[in-house]
């Protein structure tokens, strides 16, 4: 874990996960009041591999989200995605942001870990969320994560259409 995080951040962040924080190497989004929202963890975690560069530890967001994906906004926009082809190409888009800065915030020995234990594919490949079919959305939670640490189209249209933006400012 980064040791530049101070006791207030990891007790929030220990707070918002309900457990002892593991693999975070930096807060990669906070709010405008300064609470975490977005983790930016390890690549190599607990001895095995661990894909997921964004982390969402806010549990405002994390409940809105969720909400949202009850009412079957997942699917919807995996159809807005098969339809639309300027959108397709959007949401492709923020999967290589998402595997490129992946690797460029990789630590060395993790990178060559990686690579001499034959998992380089595993990083070229899964998108957000860990996901092989970039036509798909599977999570809202890891899309609004790399969406705040980054550029992402589905949460761009969840902040459009959904007002999220302003439950992560409000916290």
């Amino acid at each position: 874990m980064n040791t530049t995080l101070s006791q207030e951040q990891l007790d929030i962040i220990r707070s918002q996960l309900g457990r002892e924080p593991n693999g975070i190497s930096a807060i990669a989004h906070s709010s405008p009041n300064a609470i975490p929202q977005v983790l930016q963890m390890e690549s190599w975690v607990f001895n095995q591999p661990f894909p997921t560069l964004y982390w969402l530890s806010s549990k405002a967001i994390d409940k809105a989200l969720a909400r949202i994906e009850s009412l079957g906004v997942v699917k919807q926009l995996e159809q807005r995605i098969k339809d639309d082809s300027e959108l397709r190409e959007a949401h492709h888009k923020s999967h290589r942001d998402y595997i490129q800065r992946r690797w460029d915030a990789m630590l060395p020995e993790h990178k060559s870990i990686i690579e001499k234990k034959g998992f380089s594919g595993l990083f070229d490949t899964l998108g957000i969320g860990g996901i092989a079919n970039w036509d798909q959305v599977r999570c809202l939670h890891m899309q609004y994560a790399h969406h705040l640490a980054g550029d992402n189209v589905i949460g761009r249209i969840l902040d459009e259409e959904y007002d999220i933006r302003a439950i992560a400012d409000a916290e």
